[in-house]
């Protein structure tokens, strides 16, 4: 089990197919691991530790911790050079990232199909299992990568730089282009790992409790918008929605936020207005290309 989260490992797959793996380091716990992957202690069962660290019984938690720090440095490593490979192409990049049925492939799926107008687009698409959502995308004519984590919860940004690879040997990849990432359904483990992305973009449902930046609070407060989505239902339930943003900024002061409806249309003129003001900044700020 992982000691950062407690998702299992070694059943990622991108496209169908088990990626090479890279030739195993000591890490600075001692011990072997993959650059970029979670470490994991035998086969116990993780328990709270000290901090909300999650560790194998008679495992020493301060070594814990320092394995958690060493394979969260290795990932914001990796993540760097996969925001500088996407930066010299002048691409926007967005994490997307939620709980389980707040709708995001639909939003993606809808976002495709006012956007293509504008500029390329691309999509690395994150789930356990299944390529239902990855076909979704296809459908509409864009190009998508599927990951299927196995038991891990969350994308890292070794499983994206491998994505970004598979795009760009396809040509998929296009410069100025728009890439968006949907992660696994979870409110915790993927608000710890930077994939390489511009910014994260939390998506919450009015199906969901107005608290849940509360409850979740890492998560929102590493998003730098939210998108408050099927707002067409509520006049079927009892959802506050200003309480929701006002949670919202309780841990995230400042955090844009974009209420949203699929089925309806509204917000979606604001949703496109904002990600075409990143890329454009993406394609000013991009390195020179010949």
């Amino acid at each position: 089990m992982c000691t950062t989260c407690g998702c299992g490992h070694g059943e990622t797959t991108i496209n169908g197919i088990s990626p090479v793996r890279r030739k195993r380091v000591a890490s600075a716990a001692h011990g072997y691991r993959l650059p970029g992957e979670h470490e994991h202690e035998h086969e116990h069962e993780p328990v709270a530790g000290p901090l909300g660290a999650v560790h194998a019984p008679e495992v020493d938690p301060e070594r814990t911790l320092r394995l958690e720090h060493d394979i969260l440095a290795s990932n914001d490593a990796l993540a760097d050079r996969n925001r500088a490979r996407l930066a010299a192409q002048g691409i926007f990049a967005l994490n997307l990232v939620s709980s389980p049925g707040s709708g995001k492939t639909t939003l993606l799926v809808e976002t495709i199909r006012h956007w293509q107008q504008h500029t390329a687009v691309a999509v690395i698409e994150g789930d356990q299992q299944t390529a239902n959502d990855a076909d979704r995308i296809r459908a509409t004519g864009v190009p998508a990568v599927q990951i299927n984590t196995g038991k891990g919860c969350h994308l890292d940004a070794h499983m994206v730089a491998q994505a970004l690879d598979t795009l760009r040997g396809d040509g998929a990849l296009a410069s100025d282009s728009l890439l968006l990432i949907e992660n696994v359904g979870n409110l915790v483990c993927p608000a710890a790992f930077d994939l390489g992305e511009a910014h994260k973009v939390a998506i919450l449902s009015v199906t969901e409790g107005e608290d849940k930046p509360l409850k979740y609070p890492d998560m929102f407060r590493a998003a730098d918008l939210m998108i408050l989505s099927k707002t067409d239902l509520l006049p079927y339930l009892d959802f506050d929605v200003e309480a929701a943003i006002r949670m919202a900024r309780q841990v995230r002061p400042g955090l844009p936020v974009i209420c949203l409806s699929v089925k309806t249309g509204a917000g979606m003129d604001e949703w496109l207005g904002w990600l075409k003001a990143g890329c454009g900044q993406a394609q000013r700020a991009a390195e020179p290309r010949e």
